[in-house]
C-alpha cells in the first residue's frame, strides 16, 4: 500500500477541490504518477500532465476528514501561534497573498496543531497566508491536525521543501534539521547503520552517532517527492558544515552548491566559519569599492556632459539688438504677466509696476528658431499661482517639458481676489537628450521662504541655487538688468547675462 507523503497529499486534494490537477515539474510527475499507480489518479489520455481524482482518492481524502485532520474550518487569525519559523517571511510574498486574498479569498488552507476547540493551536504550515489574513483582518480557513513540536517542524519543512525554492544553504540547514527529527521519532535507524558495518562508537564531525541515511532519505522523498540522491547530498552539507557557516551564506551570491562542496572539506566547523566571513566580508568590500567606482563615473560622466553642453552653447550667435540664439544652457526668466484689475470700482491694475506683455507675445519671445537657449537646457520659470496654467504653455512653447516646481513663501500676505497673495512658483522645464538634472545630494528644498522687498524682485537665493548646481554652464536671465541687481550677487561673477525688460535691449553682455 503506498503511503501518501506531504506532496503527494498536496495534490490530490488540490485535485479533488479542482476536478483535475496539471503536473508543475518534475517533482509533481514523479508524485502523481505514484498516485496513478495506486489508483487514486487517473491520467488523461489526450492531454499530457493531467490528472483526475477516482473514487479511491476521494475516499482516502474522506477517512482522513473523518478522522478529523483533513476538516478546512476558518479560525480567528489571532488564535493561531506562528512560534519561531524556520524560515523568515517574504514581504513580497506576503503583500501578493494580500492583493490575491482581497479579490479570490483565500484559496489553500494552512495546517496548524490542535483541535477545533483549542483557544490557541500552532502553525504547522502557511506562515505567509497566515500573516496575510492577519493584516487583511479576515479569519484564517485550516486544516487541523494533531502531533507533537516535532511533527509541527517536520510539517514546515515538508511544506517549503514542496513548494519554495530554497537555495542550496537553506536545503541543507532544513533536511539537516529534518534529519534529527526523523531520528528522534525513529531510533531504530541506528541498527541500520550498524548493519552498513558502523558502530555506535563511529562519531561524525559533530560528535554524533553517524547512521544509515538511507532510511530517512527514502521517508523524505516520500513525503516531499524529492529526489533520494539529492536529499542525501544536501544532507551530508547541513551535517558537516557549520549552522553558522551556513547562516552567513544564505542569500548571497556564495549560496551555491560549488561554495558548500568546499566547505565541507575543512577540517573543522571554525574554519568554515572564517572561511564563510571572510567570503562575505569580502563581497562587503567589493561592493563598497564598486559604489565608489560608479560615484565617480557617474561624476565624470556628469562633468562630460557639462563640458559638451558648454561647447555647444559656444557656437550661439549673440548679437546687438536682437535675442541670442542657442548659446545658453540655463534660463532664468521672469516675464512680466498680464494681471486682471484688482478693483472692481475703480477698474485699476496695480499689481505692475512695469510694463506688461500679453501671453502670445511672452510665447513668441523664445520659440523655435528664437530660442536663446541650447537644444540641451533647463528653464526656470517665475509664475503666480493665477498663472500656472500660462506658465505652462510658456514652457511649451519655449520648447521646455516641465518637471517640477519650487514654492517662495512670501511670508506677509498681499493682495488678491480669490486668494490673498502669500506665494509665487518658480517652474522648472527640461528639454533635450543630454541629462542636466542635479546631482543626488544637491537637489535644492522644494519651499523658500523671505519676505518680499520692493514690487517683483526675487531673492537671491534662488540664482545661487542655480549657480551652486551648475557652477561652470552659461546662463541667461530674461527680464533683468544688470544695473539693478545688488552688491555681491552672485549673479555678477561673470557667468550670467541679462536680457532686460525693453523690448530689443540687451543688457550686462548679451549684445
Amino acid at each position: 500500500m503506498t503511503e501518501i507523503g506531504g506532496r503527494m497529499r498536496n495534490i490530490l486534494t488540490k485535485a479533488c477541490s479542482a476536478g483535475f490537477y496539471d503536473i508543475q515539474g518534475e517533482g509533481d510527475r514523479k508524485s502523481a504518477c505514484s498516485l496513478h499507480v495506486a489508483g487514486h489518479l487517473a491520467r488523461d489520455p489526450k492531454v499530457s500532465g493531467r490528472f483526475y481524482p477516482t473514487t479511491k482518492g476521494r475516499a482516502e481524502l474522506g477517512s482522513e476528514a473523518e478522522q478529523g485532520r483533513l476538516i478546512a474550518i476558518t479560525r480567528d487569525a489571532q488564535s493561531i501561534d506562528a512560534g519561531n519559523r524556520l524560515r523568515h517571511l517574504d514581504e513580497k510574498t506576503v503583500i501578493a497573498l494580500m492583493e490575491s486574498f482581497s479579490t479570490y479569498g483565500q484559496q489553500a488552507p494552512i495546517i496548524v496543531y490542535g483541535t477545533e476547540t483549542d483557544d490557541i493551536v500552532k502553525l504547522g504550515a502557511g506562515g505567509h497566508r497566515l500573516e496575510a489574513c492577519k493584516r487583511l483582518g479576515i479569519g484564517v480557513l485550516c486544516f487541523h491536525k494533531n502531533g507533537d513540536e516535532l511533527d509541527r517542524q517536520l510539517c514546515e519543512i515538508d511544506e517549503n521543501l514542496i513548494r519554495a525554492d530554497l537555495t542550496p544553504a537553506d536545503r541543507a540547514l532544513f533536511l539537516a534539521r529534518r534529519k534529527e527529527i526523523y531520528l528522534t521519532k525513529h531510533p531504530e535507524t541506528a541498527k541500520g547503520a550498524s548493519q552498513a558495518g558502523a558502530t555506535n562508537a563511529a562519531l561524525g564531525r559533530g560528535g554524533q552517532i553517524v547512521r544509515d541515511v538511507k532510511p530517512f532519505a527514502a521517508a523524505t522523498a516520500q513525503s516531499t517527492g524529492q529526489d533520494e540522491r539529492t536529499i542525501r547530498r544536501d544532507v551530508e552539507r547541513g551535517e558537516k558544515i557549520s549552522q553558522a557557516a551556513l547562516q552567513m551564506l544564505r542569500g548571497t551570491r556564495h549560496d551555491k552548491g560549488v561554495t558548500l562542496d568546499q566547505m565541507k572539506r575543512l577540517e573543522t566547523h571554525e574554519a568554515q566559519e572564517v572561511f564563510a566571513r571572510d567570503l562575505v566580508a569580502a563581497d562587503k568590500a567589493i561592493a563598497a569599492e564598486s559604489k565608489h567606482i560608479r560615484t565617480m563615473q557617474l561624476a565624470s560622466n556628469r562633468q562630460s556632459r557639462m563640458m559638451m553642453v558648454n561647447l555647444i552653447s559656444e557656437h550661439g550667435r549673440k548679437s546687438g539688438g536682437i535675442m541670442p540664439r542657442a548659446a545658453y544652457p540655463i534660463g532664468y526668466a521672469d516675464p512680466p504677466w498680464q494681471q486682471e484689475a484688482w478693483s472692481d470700482e475703480t477698474g485699476q491694475d496695480k499689481g505692475l509696476m512695469y510694463p506688461s506683455m500679453p501671453l502670445d507675445e511672452i510665447k513668441a519671445l523664445c520659440a523655435g528658431e528664437n530660442s536663446p537657449f541650447t537644444p540641451d537646457a533647463v528653464l526656470f520659470l517665475w509664475v503666480p499661482f493665477n498663472r500656472i496654467d500660462d506658465g505652462i504653455e510658456v514652457l511649451k512653447a519655449w520648447g521646455f517639458e516641465y518637471v517640477t516646481a519650487i514654492a517662495w513663501d512670501k511670508v506677509d500676505i498681499g493682495m488678491g481676489r480669490w486668494v490673498r497673495d502669500r506665494a509665487e512658483l518658480l517652474l522648472i522645464g527640461k528639454r533635450g537628450k543630454i541629462s542636466l538634472a542635479p546631482e543626488m545630494g544637491k537637489q535644492p528644498h522644494s519651499l523658500y521662504a523671505e519676505k518680499k522687498s520692493e514690487h517683483s524682485r526675487k531673492p537671491v537665493w534662488f540664482a545661487e541655487q542655480i549657480e551652486r548646481i551648475w557652477p561652470g554652464l552659461r546662463k541667461l536671465e530674461l527680464f533683468q538688468r544688470r544695473e539693478s541687481l545688488a552688491e555681491g550677487d552672485v549673479r555678477l561673477n561673470g557667468r550670467w547675462e541679462f536680457w532686460g525688460n525693453q523690448a530689443g535691449t540687451p543688457e550686462g553682455g548679451a549684445a
